[in-house]
């Protein structure tokens, strides 16, 4: 294993860490917020015990107090004046005792301190006592004997009753003071913990975003930035640069796969050069036989010249001669000097026509001629004009379809359609008249067309052959021809951009395809 795949190997992943930080983070978080939480319930607790059950108790026995001071004074302004209106206080304060009763069976319910309840209702029980002892007894003494029946040892008796009982009340009121000061306090301190649960949070979380910062920056944003610089310089061209890796398990496993996609590349590259320098020797080595190719061109047109002219000369004069010879001295010889005689014309005429048909074949396709639009109706009537001798010697029948426009040279194109019908109608069946249909129909910018014979076909094994230069499929003495005629066709329809076969569908005669480029539209 290389160094970089055990690296990356034993990385430990992005997902592990930031699950491992994220799971401190929260635990801390969690803590924190528990405590705040914590704090915060008993704030709340504290608060409504101080603003609303304590200063309900304490409002409540002062009312109590307030109302138990004016029944006092109510009645000793009675014993003094006998007037019934200032008994009113005094009749709006009856209830005071059961008032002090009740806040002791309050204080108890809501949890105070046992003191604050006895204090209650040891007020309550003196409030009852002057009540009974007292402020009754005197109000219905001077209602029924008047004032001057109250003595000064009664009013201090009554005022000895109503010290008791207020000591009962002030006691009481201390207690519930002190019991409010007392959830003042940890009011106060559970304010002070939630204060600082507060600040410990926002603390917290500002540690915990820039370690999350620095962690993501060690882990994520360094190596990131590491191998974009090794990306950027490999792009850049420095194939030889190797990509550091580094970071946790996907970002080490991407610099790996990088690093390895960079050795592929010059591998690639080491071996496109090899490529580079073996098509460079094969451009060289082919522009050598391309030379060498216009050299025996040149070679063959020399020959063709030769041929044409130096070649045929002696030959017409051999074929002249041979012919005037059969003339003059036929039938004095034997029969065998006849036989060789007409032996030595055939031969001289087949050299003639083999010479002739040979600079056709090396013609076709130099590019001499001119591209141009060609109507294919007026080449195959040129091309049945030109055979009208072996047409009308057997009577063929031909028909063609609406011939379209195509681009290429006339006289080649001529040459193929006469090449096509002279083939049908040479290759007649012996027992039908010769029928011979060319039709087209088009395939995007092309045309396919098609000659098709009633004759003696072609044998689908010989398909390819037929299109060979000297293949022929009959003796000579036959059908006559030099076997070119077809290699023709498709060397003038190959330099055209077409490509032409034999149709194996056809059951009776034979049926030859070819495409062609169709002329190009003229603008309006």
């Amino acid at each position: 294993m290389s160094p970089a795949l055990a690296l990356a190997a034993g990385a430990t992943t992005l997902r592990s860490r930031l699950g491992q930080m994220l799971v401190a983070a929260g635990v801390l978080l969690g803590l924190v917020v528990g405590a705040a939480g914590v704090a915060l319930t008993q704030v709340v607790e504290l608060q409504n015990q101080v603003t609303v059950v304590h200063f309900d108790a304490i409002t409540r026995a002062d009312g109590a107090y307030v109302r138990l001071v004016d029944a006092e004074t109510a009645v000793r302004g009675y014993a003094l004046t006998g007037d019934t209106v200032t008994l009113e206080p005094f009749e709006r304060a009856a209830d005071s005792a059961t008032t002090f009763a009740s806040l002791a069976d309050d204080s108890m319910a809501r949890g105070f301190p046992d003191g604050a309840a006895q204090a209650a209702r040891v007020a309550a029980d003196a409030a009852v006592r002057w009540q009974d002892e007292f402020a009754e007894p005197l109000i219905e003494q001077v209602a029924a004997q008047g004032v001057e029946s109250v003595t000064p040892e009664q009013i201090e008796a009554g005022r000895a009753l109503f010290d008791a009982a207020r000591s009962g009340v002030e006691a009481y009121l201390t207690e519930l003071r002190q019991v409010r000061d007392q959830a003042g306090g940890e009011l106060a301190t559970w304010t002070t913990i939630l204060s600082g649960a507060v600040v410990v949070l926002v603390l917290a979380a500002l540690a915990v975003g820039v370690a999350l910062w620095v962690l993501l920056r060690r882990w994520i944003t360094a190596p990131v930035a590491a191998l974009a610089a090794d990306a950027r310089a490999v792009s850049s061209g420095e194939l030889s640069h190797p990509v550091v890796v580094t970071g946790p398990g996907e970002i080490a496993g991407l610099a790996l796969d990088m690093e390895r996609m960079r050795r592929t590349l010059v591998d690639q590259l080491d071996a496109l050069e090899q490529s580079s320098r073996e098509v460079a020797q094969a451009h060289e080595l082919l522009t050598e036989q391309a030379e060498e190719l216009r050299r025996s061109n040149r070679d063959l047109e020399q020959f063709a010249y030769v041929a044409s002219h130096d070649l045929q000369e002696p030959l017409r004069k051999v074929a002249s001669f041979t012919q005037l010879l059969q003339k003059r001295y036929g039938g004095q010889l034997d029969d065998r000097a006849d036989e060789y005689i007409g032996f030595a014309v055939d031969g001289a005429k087949r050299m003639q026509q083999l010479i002739q048909d040979l600079l056709g074949f090396s013609r076709a396709g130099r590019g001499d001629g001119v591209q141009e639009p060609v109507d294919l109706a007026d080449a195959l009537a040129q091309a049945v004009d030109n055979l009208d001798e072996a047409v009308t010697g057997v009577n063929a029948q031909i028909t063609a379809d609406d011939l379209p426009v195509v681009m290429g040279e006339r006289a080649l194109l001529v040459q193929l359609l006469q090449n096509l019908v002279g083939n049908a109608v040479k290759f007649r069946h012996p027992d039908r008249v010769p029928q011979i249909q060319i039709s087209a129909h088009e395939m995007g910018d092309s045309w396919e067309l098609r000659c098709t014979d009633n004759g003696i076909g072609i044998d689908p094994q010989y398909a390819d052959r037929v299109f060979l230069i000297f293949q022929r499929l009959h003796p000579k003495d036959v059908y006559e021809g030099t076997g070119i005629g077809l290699a023709l066709c498709k060397k003038i329809v190959e330099f055209h951009g077409g490509r032409i076969w034999i149709d194996p569908a056809q059951e009776i005669g034979a049926s030859i395809r070819w495409t062609l480029p169709a002329a190009p539209a003229r603008d309006n």
